[in-house]
């Protein structure tokens, strides 16, 4: 774990440091709420992992981690906004805590700290703009064309959480200077594992304590907002084998993609432990 906590903290520190540089004061109370609350990092260490299983170093990889961390963190925002959502990671949901303006506000603050980051490199703008295009498509499809079978809802998976999840992986491997059919397998390997961790989530939602979760449960039905357990009539139980599918697939993925290292043993352990996460 000590690997992992060492570039967890790098990440921190850069993000840490993003953040401290937001003017004015009230717009960086704002991103900081937001981004600093905590949070698995997920995101941002995938980008890591990918990059150094690439054959990259930590130090190439840290802004492109941070500025995927930051679009996240910026979605999470509107996110909790359409799902009238208080609470988040434990403590107030940034429109709950500031108004809806200043939530707003705080998103877009977010957007550009990330993409000063992407700047310097063409292929990472790209990989951004890409995934915030099919992130964007899936949360308006979302809005108003749910999707009414397993077929539908795995591909609005693929928009909302799996694209951000491939360019966190691509971005690692555009940061180690990897060849577009590596940079490709990266970002197969992460999409699948983004799927899962969403069918787990909606698992979650209707199965977890939420005191244990760190936040509101339950909301999936309130919302009739379609997660694989409302759309069919698959089990808690059966949506995890789902889930458990998409990580084989992630897997096999992955192999293909660089060879046997640290960094690579802790994405193989990413896959497996998206499906039995309990937060």
């Amino acid at each position: 774990m000590e690997y992992l906590e060492r570039r967890r903290s790098r990440i921190e520190s850069r993000l840490e440091a993003v953040l401290d540089g937001v003017e004015p004061s009230e717009l960086r109370e704002e991103v900081e709420h937001v981004s600093l609350s905590g949070g698995k990092r997920v995101r941002p260490t995938v980008t890591v992992l990918a990059c150094e299983a690439a054959g990259g170093k930590t130090e190439d990889a840290v802004d492109f981690a941070v500025g995927i961390e930051l679009v996240h963190n910026a979605s999470l925002v509107i996110d909790d906004i359409i799902d009238e959502a208080d609470v988040r990671r434990g403590v107030a949901a940034a429109h709950a805590a500031f108004g809806f303006g200043p939530a707003i506000i705080a998103s877009d603050g977010l957007l550009g700290e990330a993409f000063a980051l992407f700047s310097s490199d063409d292929r990472a703008m790209q990989t951004v703009a890409d995934a915030m295009v099919e992130l964007g498509e899936g949360e308006a499809t979302e809005l108003v064309a749910q999707p009414t079978n397993e077929a539908e809802y795995m591909e609005l998976a693929r928009r909302k959480t799996g694209a951000l999840f491939r360019a966190a992986a691509e971005l690692g491997a555009i940061a180690a200077d990897a060849d577009p059919e590596t940079v490709d397998a990266f970002g197969e390997y992460a999409e699948k594992v983004g799927i899962a961790f969403q069918i787990r989530d909606d698992v979650l939602d209707a199965t977890a304590d939420p005191d244990e979760l760190g936040k509101p449960t339950g909301l999936d039905a309130e919302m009739e907002r379609p997660s694989l357990v409302q759309v069919t009539d698959l089990s808690p139980e059966e949506a995890n084998e789902r889930a458990r599918a998409q990580s084989d697939e992630a897997l096999e993925a992955l192999e293909s993609a660089a060879q046997e290292s640290q960094a690579m043993e802790y994405l193989r352990d990413l896959a497996e432990f998206v499906v039995v996460r309990e937060r």
